[in-house]
């Protein structure tokens, strides 16, 4: 069911030996210990505003997680501008969005990836109102079967700022990654962001910069800082 059209995006793949490889399984060792040495059943990844470089970041984030032998499971938890079906050539004719409203078995919405070794769920055809959708009992439900099947659930999600969307998904997952693009997004939009999810008890584990260019290749460079806590 898969188009087999190259694999993009995934520089953790493709060139395995770059700074920004190398940044990406950083990340990965960063976030393990934030839980004492143990990873997170539930991870969310998100940013203030579009464009920041979230869906590259959580599809990189599965790669290298992936390659400790961990059982893993990407949630395109994105239902207004879903991508993660286009980073892994993946179909989107049903997905989360099918689970959510007709009340479809997660085994039907799942595929493989067995070249990498991750399962993917894509966001499925947009609905008319996600937000109302995530926040019933069943999406809640939907989390706790993935995180009692698989070691690891990622899951991307929109930006904070234009929708409530993540918010909502933050109260359902163990740990949150805010990701920030160096030179984009404002400090107050940061700030307002961090200031949402704290508003509903989300546990912020940290953010990650990217888009930093460092050497003569101007490669890109992913930077983790842990939550500074008062």
């Amino acid at each position: 069911m898969r188009d087999k059209k190259p694999i993009i995006k995934l520089i953790c793949y493709t060139d395995p030996k770059t700074p920004a490889a190398e940044a990406f399984r950083t990340l990965r060792t960063n976030i393990q210990f934030t839980g004492n040495g143990q990873y997170p059943k539930s991870l969310m990844v998100t940013s203030a505003e579009p464009g920041e470089g979230k869906t590259t970041t959580i599809a990189n984030l599965a790669v290298v997680l992936a390659q400790t032998g961990l059982s893993l499971l990407l949630l395109d938890g994105d239902m207004r501008k879903p991508t993660m079906h286009r980073v892994f050539r993946l179909l989107n004719s049903r997905g989360l969005s099918d689970v959510l409203q007709h009340g479809m078995d997660l085994e039907e919405v799942i595929q493989s990836i067995p070249e990498i070794g991750i399962d993917v769920i894509t966001a499925g055809p947009i609905p008319e109102s996600p937000a109302e959708l995530i926040s019933t009992p069943r999406m809640r439900s939907i989390l706790n079967q993935l995180t009692e099947t698989y070691d690891i659930v990622l899951v991307d999600t929109p930006p904070i700022l234009p929708v409530t969307d993540s918010q909502l998904f933050s109260t359902m997952v163990q740990g949150v990654i805010l990701v920030i693009r160096n030179g984009k997004v404002k400090t107050t939009h940061v700030k307002k962001a961090q200031m949402l999810l704290e508003h509903v008890g989300a546990n912020l584990l940290g953010a990650v910069f990217n888009d930093k260019k460092i050497g003569k290749d101007s490669a890109y460079y992913y930077e983790y800082t842990e939550k500074h806590k008062e």
